[in-house]
């Protein structure tokens, strides 16, 4: 059965066929490159070479780094793409480039996740948090993470496939077509499901607790660490959510009969809107290096191109001091606790000594009176 072409709203109408975003989409990729691959590269040279510690939220920055780095050596493909407005590397390359950058997108909300869940144990039940620095358990945990995002982007290798748009100029898309609507909806209803709402929920529910535990402690003051990882999250959302609204607009689709007015526009708004949301998205893999030297600005002057490991370096201690306040101060509060029940037990030993004292000097009269 020939597949429906999900991609189409009437007659030859494709992700490609606005003119405007694809140029925009071609010039945002551009910048993207531009930033993206030196930058992030940069990143795995800081902490692979220069960075004297290796904390957990390094390690997971590194693996963040891996991931957008090798997606950002993908971008020419694209930029290609949205110039010719025509596919022309054939069908493998179209399955495989799609799913990689599928891949990185699980990849790196999960990775965001785990640094989120990390503070939350470091911070909240500090003496966990030991579990969470063993190497063997670390590297499992990375390798599971990077097996179920490889997993979870199956289906673009399933549905992404070629298709004649225009025979005439001979163009191509590169696009998933899809059997029946219920395998658009699966598709990228779980994109959303499980690569953005599920992980925000998760990554929103620590920072409450986060907020809650630092409120109640003595180290109210918020360090460099937090804001840094604060910022990771929000702008990760921010080039996401276009992505993934997009997403929802097109499952809606789907749900609707073929003969809907309200189903023709909202394809219409898919294809209008899609390869600009896309390429919108790309700018997460590129962001980071630039938040990464606006927190470190302060060592540039010092350090040199060293400036970044340092910055990594003053993030690793002082998550190793916070944990160590945490630590503190719950052996502080334990041995409150132990004073005060131990003074309870003084006290109670104090009232009844006079008693036993009193029924002692009132047998002595009586021996001696014998």
């Amino acid at each position: 059965m020939d597949p429906v072409n999900s991609s189409t709203t009437n007659g030859n109408e494709t992700i490609l066929s606005n003119t405007s975003g694809a140029v925009t989409g071609t010039l945002i990729l551009g910048l993207v490159f531009l930033l993206g691959v030196p930058g992030n590269v940069f990143i795995i040279w800081s902490i692979l070479a220069r960075a004297r510690r290796r904390s957990i939220t390094i390690l997971l920055i590194l693996n963040l780094a891996f991931a957008d780095g090798f997606v950002m050596l993908l971008t020419p493909f694209f930029m290609v793409y949205l110039f010719q407005r025509s596919w022309i590397f054939g069908l493998l390359l179209c399955k495989v480039l799609f799913y990689l950058c599928c891949a990185n997108m699980y990849a790196s909300i999960f990775l965001i996740m785990l640094m989120s869940l990390h503070r939350l144990v470091a911070i909240v039940w500090p003496k966990s948090v030991g579990v969470l620095t063993d190497r063997r358990m670390l590297t499992q945990l990375l390798a599971g993470l990077w097996v179920l995002a490889l997993g979870l982007s199956v289906p673009v290798l399933v549905f992404r496939n070629i298709q004649e748009v225009n025979k005439e100029s001979q163009s191509l898309v590169c696009d998933c077509f899809h059997p029946q609507p219920r395998y658009e909806v699966m598709q990228y209803g779980m994109e959303t499901l499980l690569g953005f709402l599920l992980p925000y929920g998760v990554i929103i529910g620590s920072y409450v607790c986060i907020l809650r535990r630092i409120r109640k402690t003595r180290f109210r003051r918020r360090i460099r660490s937090e804001k840094l990882i604060l910022v990771i999250i929000i702008s990760f959302g921010l080039f996401w959510l276009p992505y993934h609204i997009i997403n929802m607009v097109q499952v809606a689709a789907a749900l609707y009969p073929e003969d809907s007015p309200t189903k023709k526009n909202l394809k219409h708004i898919r294809a209008t809107m899609r390869a600009l949301t896309s390429t919108v998205a790309f700018v997460s893999s590129c962001i980071n290096p630039v938040l990464y030297t606006f927190a470190g600005k302060s060592f540039i002057r010092r350090e040199g191109l060293a400036f970044m490991a340092r910055l990594f370096d003053g993030t690793a201690l002082e998550t190793t001091r916070r944990t160590r306040r945490s630590n503190q101060n719950s052996r502080d509060r334990e041995k409150d606790t132990d004073e005060g029940e131990s003074l309870k037990d003084k006290d109670s030993d104090s009232t009844t000594t006079p008693t036993n004292a009193n029924s002692v000097n009132k047998i002595v009269p009586q021996k001696n009176g014998k």
